[in-house]
């Protein structure tokens, strides 16, 4: 907390960040950040794997194994998911399993396990998205942007 913040904090408050402070543990961010780095690499890696084998085993395009390969990454995360692996994974990476791919797929099949209870309708069906919602339409948002500015840029003669 600043410390002009603190100053006009009463005694009691005080105190209390002090004894929080005394008792919090130190996080090990240098180790929290290999972590997330190998195993979000890691993750990466195998999304090379399966994009190269869909160019030489089912002739694909660079440009065109991306989907299929995204689609394949998103299943085998719903798989462990769904098995109760991810979260072990994702327990001991932290962000390096939230920021592939692979995090969107394990929100959308976390919040569909945990409201299957409800029925597949109203449950699964209407809490699937409530997380991964906002990255859908904020992601269709920033592309329909970006490709207005690309096709304005165009028209003008700049690109």
């Amino acid at each position: 907390m600043a410390d002009n913040k603190k100053k006009n904090l009463p005694p009691e408050a005080q105190k209390y960040q002090a004894f929080q402070k005394q008792r919090e543990t130190e996080r090990p961010v240098f180790k929290n950040c290999l972590k997330a780095f190998f195993v979000g690499g890691f993750i990466c890696v195998i999304g090379q794997f399966i994009s190269t084998f869909y160019i030489y085993f089912f002739d694909f395009t660079e440009q065109t194994a991306g989907n299929p390969t995204v689609a394949t990454l998103i299943f085998i995360t719903m798989l462990l998911t769904g098995f109760g692996l991810y979260d072990k994974i994702a327990q001991f990476a932290g962000a390096g399993t939230a920021v592939p791919v692979t995090g969107f797929g394990n929100s959308v099949i976390s919040s569909a396990i945990e409201h299957r209870t409800e029925g597949f309708v109203l449950g699964v069906g209407g809490n699937m998205f409530k997380l991964a919602g906002s990255v859908i339409l904020f992601g269709v948002f920033s592309a329909f942007i970006i490709a207005l500015i690309k096709t304005l840029l165009i028209q003008w003669g700049v690109l």
